[in-house]
């Protein structure tokens, strides 16, 4: 229950990101002589700082671990619904870093690349048992291997916060994913579960140089915070990041049923905290509302959550896909997303520092 935090500037980050893996003691959780999967966050394809894996963090987590041995070195990237994955990489600069140190590159719903096989938890499950009564089903190239999960510090319209334990959403669920929405704090303490039964090590670097407030993951505001956080713990650095956004996290449903499941630690004062006094920060942060979050709320989780079978488990689900698409895509981000990104770049410290990293 070690996290790591490391007050960061764009002129150091790569050297703190290594000091940030040696605070939190990675050679010590992961064998270098296993696979270690990167698995960045591509919340959306549009190059969205707060949102998204950055590319100082890639970079960094990739030059911390070969200088510690770990050689090889893999990235498993998903596929959304509504977020293009490629385009994601391209946009935000990480496809240049995975072809500069040589990283294979996996989507895990392409066929050719990964074979999902149907997987019976050893830990009772709380959620995903139900929903998928057919079986659960994994990508057979993450058993066995370590993760290294690539979030960012923001919040989320359905689970207040987003960020380690998150990440696995993407990675280990299938397309279908959308049937556990309305339970989907339960679903993130499953998945933490299935986790450290199929990983040999798992480990989570946060970027917090710059996080997001308000309906995230995407259409939040980016601030500059300047923080970098690291721990093998996935509901610790959960917790911790959770506190410096201002929020309690045992408030937080699945932070507080996975620490009370014995998954991690989501008592920040029984967390061992490494660097900096997360005591001076209190971001303030909420979450708030979009257009196509009232939606989710009004057909996840008011009454009308008894209908969700149909709406999302038949073909009507691709209207609210392609309602979700048009919103993000051709609403918010061209009058709003953009305007605001171009303006937090013209003035970030980590604005310009992305903007120094290779276009494809």
């Amino acid at each position: 229950m070690k996290v790591a935090v490391i007050k960061s500037t764009p002129s150091t980050v790569l050297h703190d990101i290594d000091q940030l893996l040696e605070d939190a003691q990675v050679s010590s959780v992961l064998n270098p002589q296993k696979i270690t999967i990167l698995k960045d966050n591509i919340s959306w394809h549009f190059p969205y700082l707060s949102a998204n894996t950055t590319p100082w963090q890639l970079e960094g987590t990739i030059l911390a671990l070969q200088r510690r041995g770990f050689q090889d070195l893999s990235s498993v990237h998903n596929n959304t619904v509504v977020t293009d994955p490629r385009k994601g990489q391209r946009l935000n600069r990480l496809e240049p870093l995975y072809k500069k140190y040589n990283i294979e590159e996996y989507e895990n719903f392409d066929p050719k690349q990964i074979k999902w096989v149907r997987y019976e938890p050893k830990a009772k499950m709380l959620a995903l048992n139900k929903i998928y009564s057919r079986g659960i089903f994994i990508p057979e190239y993450f058993i066995d291997k370590n993760i290294i999960h690539l979030p960012t510090m923001k919040t989320h319209i359905y689970t207040t916060t987003t960020g380690a334990m998150k990440n696995a959403f993407g990675g280990l669920l299938n397309t279908k994913r959308h049937y556990t929405h309305s339970v989907i704090h339960e679903t993130l303490v499953d998945l933490l579960a299935i986790q450290k039964e199929i990983h040999s090590g798992v480990f989570a670097v946060m970027d917090g140089t710059v996080s997001g407030s308000g309906p995230g993951p995407r259409t939040m505001h980016p601030h500059d915070t300047h923080l970098l956080l690291a721990s093998a713990d996935q509901v610790a650095i959960d917790a911790v990041s959770a506190k410096i956004m201002g929020f309690d996290p045992l408030s937080i449903p699945y932070i507080r049923m996975a620490h009370e499941r014995g998954l991690g630690c989501g008592d920040v004062r029984e967390i061992e905290i490494v660097g900096e006094d997360i005591e001076q920060y209190d971001l303030n942060y909420s979450v708030g509302d979009n257009m196509a979050s009232m939606v989710g709320d009004m057909l996840w989780f008011s009454p009308l959550k008894s209908l969700q079978r149909l709406f999302f488990h038949t073909p009507m689900v691709y209207l609210f896909v392609f309602g979700s698409f048009f919103y993000h895509d051709y609403l918010w981000w061209p009058f709003k997303g953009r305007p605001r990104q171009k303006k937090f770049r013209a003035t970030s410290p980590w604005g310009q520092l992305f903007e120094s990293y290779p276009a494809e």
